[in-house]
């Protein structure tokens, strides 16, 4: 089963390849994306990585969580399950 993680304070240039890269040197990366604002498509931070067993999660949430990544400090840990928001009207 594949454990989806959360990584915050990401550079403003990170790209989906670079954070995939990073995470791969610690195991098999499912998915990696960078989000990204709907009208700027620029980079909102945060991104999530999706490692393919438990064991690699937390070998890559030990490895990297408050390391430098592209010049930031970088926060990992497992992400929380999203929960529906209701209608999000402005």
């Amino acid at each position: 089963m594949a454990r989806k993680l959360y990584v915050g304070g990401l550079s403003f240039g990170t790209t989906d390849e670079r954070l995939r890269e990073e995470f791969e040197k610690l195991g098999s990366v499912e998915s990696a994306t960078v989000i990204r604002d709907r009208y700027s498509d620029r980079s909102r931070g945060f991104g999530f990585v999706e490692m393919s067993s438990d064991s690699e999660a937390e070998e890559a949430i030990k490895a990297l969580n408050g390391t430098t990544f592209d010049g930031r400090q970088i926060t990992v840990n497992y992400a929380k399950e999203r929960t529906d928001r209701g209608d999000r009207r402005y």
